[in-house]
């Protein structure tokens, strides 16, 4: 018997997606004695985008198999129903099998949308699955299966007994130690973009919104250390830099102790893994704590969850939160912060008792103790409290259009307009804040303008959906469509991370909007940091950020790209600043900061994928650089003199931004456009050149105002000296920056 087992991840990745449920599956069949002899099992493994026709395409290349399993979630429900209409077209004896959270306990739900699926299995699969395969060669009655819906010869579906839990997980063959899951590639390199284990299952709560593994509610049940370590060993050996473990609690068993323990010893003879991220457990008791000393000194990375999903206390009630110490969380975020650890928190709009008031209450006040908030909508799922309780909470609802989620339109406490108005918010706030797009602006923004996060997170949205600025449709599409298909947020955060039009936008918005909320005083200072936020986003290409030397070097094997910067301003010192005062009247001194960015390469194969913990580990590594550094860098030290006049020195790069802001002004009111992701190449004035004379004092016009007005640099570039030359400033936007640079100079010294 041939035997596929299905799975599809929710992102693209440019690396697959470890198939570790279709793993468990195919390892059970081939432990099975009697039936790895007499059956032949695959895994079909596909990334977010591909398409059903062509997952068709490919189950169908060596004909239709025996029986298909699918590994079924919300976001792949519509696409594998699709895929198994096709193989039912071709071969009307195929045996489709669909499992997973959301179609568990749903079969006559599952049945009517997709008649072609054969049976359900309700609850774990590992050895259901086992058992079908045994029940469709005749070596047992169907009806004998515990945990399946299926139909009978009149139609009607068919429900057995609930399956008891897998009390000794270590029944289930490893994949990963069998050789199930092929962990290297063809080059030998890891293939995955994640080494996924599970060192437990269960979780003891009863969220009315989860449905976590289908064991909410349940007694926790774990690995044993041996396999755990033996996997660990295997993971290293194939070079997997991060373990993310899909345990709902990690960190609440003294046992979790022992598995960081086998990591970092493992870490430390083989190189890898090098980071783990999980879920941790919700209440955070000394083990927890222990946990994260011991990672902290053996410097084995992660980010610390505060999985709180409201602050209000009337809807801690409705999400059956209450035996939760939420309360302890100012106390442990300050914990952790003190410790030099990254930690984020979460929180779900739309749940009974939340009002827009209330939930951006709360967002706010957690913005003061945590670095990002990951701010989701509720959706409805199957088999949870919410859903079974959906007309004592007043949900409407809508399906997705490409997934099957419910997505929530009212409640009983915030009608449509509220949702719709929070949906733009979230929006914005995932794109911009939870994705690390800017991370110390707003505590600065707070500090000194008085900005919630929220408020400025609204500001920076409403002035970009109301602009007609060069790329700002595209924003504003993503933002109006972004309640209907949330996938909108992957292009903007690539616009965001890739293309200098979004620069422009910001640029355009700190002058027009929020230079009006500023003290004079403070408008210089905001603009360096508003530039720096810029420049140490995760970089995809160095070209992207017009960056005038880029190194590489390598750090554990792991290329990066090495950047010298330098700033009027200190930010980081100035962010610091911000985190802890309630109000900052004073600007920092102005002065020469240089700084060393370390940039992780690879960022552009997760760029699109929204996964802010990814994201998090490419953003620029900073480095202040000392007179020391600057030596030990290889550096030239700037001429003092210009600071000892009074005259402070504009970075060429400064320079280079301002010519090319005002490039793209021009460039809207012109009928045939200027390349502006190629203006190095252009011809400003002269033979061969874009601009006429008219257009020429225009532009050298708004580049010396923007000069005065932000670099605090009063030069004039139509003197004699400029028409003069003998290669013109104006050949080029490069020429005109160095011609800057030297006028500013000759000037000062005049």
């Amino acid at each position: 018997m041939r035997i596929t087992i299905v799975q599809q991840g929710v992102w693209h990745m440019a690396r697959e997606s470890m198939p570790l449920a279709a793993g468990y599956l195919a390892g059970c069949i081939r432990a099975d004695p009697v039936l790895a002899t007499g059956c032949e099992v695959s895994i079909a493994n596909f990334s977010g985008t591909v398409t059903p026709l062509e997952m068709a395409v490919r189950l169908l290349e060596d004909g239709v198999p025996d029986l298909v399993g699918f590994s079924v979630l919300g976001w792949n429900l519509r696409q594998f129903s699709a895929v198994a209409e096709t193989l039912r077209q071709v071969d009307p004896g195929v045996t489709i099998v669909f499992g997973g959270t959301h179609v568990a306990n749903q079969a006559a739900r599952v049945f009517r949308l997709c008649p072609e699926v054969d049976i359900v299995v309700n609850g774990e699969g590992e050895f259901a699955f086992t058992e079908i395969v045994r029940a469709r060669l005749g070596m047992m009655p169907l009806g004998d299966v515990a945990g399946i819906s299926f139909r009978d010869g009149a139609g009607d579906v068919v429900t057995t007994p609930e399956r008891p839990r897998i009390l000794n997980l270590d029944a289930i063959p490893s994949p990963i130690l069998e050789g199930v899951i092929p962990l290297t590639d063809d080059d030998g390199a890891f293939r995955y973009d994640v080494a996924l284990m599970e060192t437990n299952r269960g979780c003891p709560y009863h969220c009315a919104f989860c449905y976590w593994g289908g064991a909410v509610g349940q007694k926790v049940r774990s690995f044993s250390r041996a396999r755990l370590r033996a996997e660990l060993e295997a993971v290293a050996r194939a070079g997997a830099r991060t373990v993310v473990l899909c345990d709902a609690n990690f960190g609440m068993l003294h046992q979790d102790m022992d598995f960081v323990r086998d990591l970092i010893e493992i870490r430390d003879r083989y190189g890898f893994p090098t980071a783990l991220e999980t879920s941790w457990a919700k209440n955070k008791n000394a083990t927890f704590r222990d946990i994260v000393r011991l990672m902290k000194r053996e410097g084995l990375q992660s980010s610390f969850t505060l999985a709180l999903q409201t602050l209000d206390d009337e809807t801690l009630g409705t999400m059956n939160r209450r035996n939760m110490r939420i309360n302890d969380w100012k106390e442990l975020a300050a914990w952790l912060s003190a410790e030099g650890l990254d930690v984020y928190a979460e929180l779900i709009w739309g749940a009974p008792g939340e009002t827009p008031a209330s939930f951006l209450r709360g967002y706010d006040e957690l913005a003061r103790h945590v670095t990002r908030i990951a701010a989701y909508p509720l959706l409805l799922l199957p088999n949870t409290d919410f859903t079974d309780r959906r007309a004592e909470h007043g949900f409407i609802t809508v399906r997705g259009e490409r997934d099957d989620f419910e997505y929530i339109l009212a409640n009983r406490s915030a009608g449509l307009h509220d949702h719709l108005r929070m949906t733009r918010f979230l929006f914005w706030a995932r794109l911009l804040a939870e994705n690390l797009v800017f991370r110390g602006l707003w505590p600065v923004l707070r500090a000194v303008a008085g900005l919630s996060q929220s408020a400025a997170i609204l500001s920076i949205g409403g002035h970009v959906e109301a602009s007609r600025a060069a790329g700002a449709e595209i924003l504003r599409q993503a933002a109006h469509a972004a309640f209907a298909d949330p996938d909108t947020l992957a292009p903007a955060l690539e616009f965001c991370c890739t293309d200098r039009r979004f620069d422009a936008l910001i640029e355009d918005w700190r002058r027009q909007v929020l230079d009006h909320r500023l003290p004079p005083r403070w408008r210089r200072s905001m603009a360096e940091l508003i530039r720096f936020e810029l420049e140490t986003r995760p970089l995809v290409d160095p070209a992207h950020r017009n960056f005038p030397e880029v190194f590489e070097d390598e750090a554990g094997d792991i290329p990066h790209w090495q950047v010298i910067r330098d700033y009027d301003i200190d930010p980081p010192a100035l962010i610091d600043r911000a985190r802890t005062a309630d109000r900052l009247t004073e600007p920092p001194g102005v002065g020469r900061h240089r700084f060393r960015f370390r940039f992780r390469q690879g960022f552009g194969a997760s760029v699109r994928s929204t996964n802010h913990e990814v994201t998090a580990h490419y953003l620029a590594r900073v480095e202040s650089l000392s007179e020391t550094g600057l030596a030990e860098a290889g550096l030239a030290k700037a001429d003092p003199s210009f600071a000892q006049r009074g005259v402070m020195m504009a970075s060429k790069d400064q320079i280079v931004a301002v010519i090319d802001e005002t490039i793209a002004e021009i460039n809207e009111t012109r009928i045939e456009k200027l390349p502006l992701d190629a203006l190095d190449g252009i011809v400003l004035y002269g033979e061969g050149g874009v601009l006429d004379s008219i257009q020429l004092v225009n532009f050298l016009v708004g580049v010396e105002e923007k000069l005065a007005d932000r670099l605090n640099l009063p030069v004039t570039l139509t003197s004699d000296r400029a028409v003069s030359r003998r290669i013109s400033p104006f050949r080029s936007p490069g020429h005109l920056a160095d011609f800057i640079i030297e006028e500013a100079a000759l000037q000062a010294a005049e």
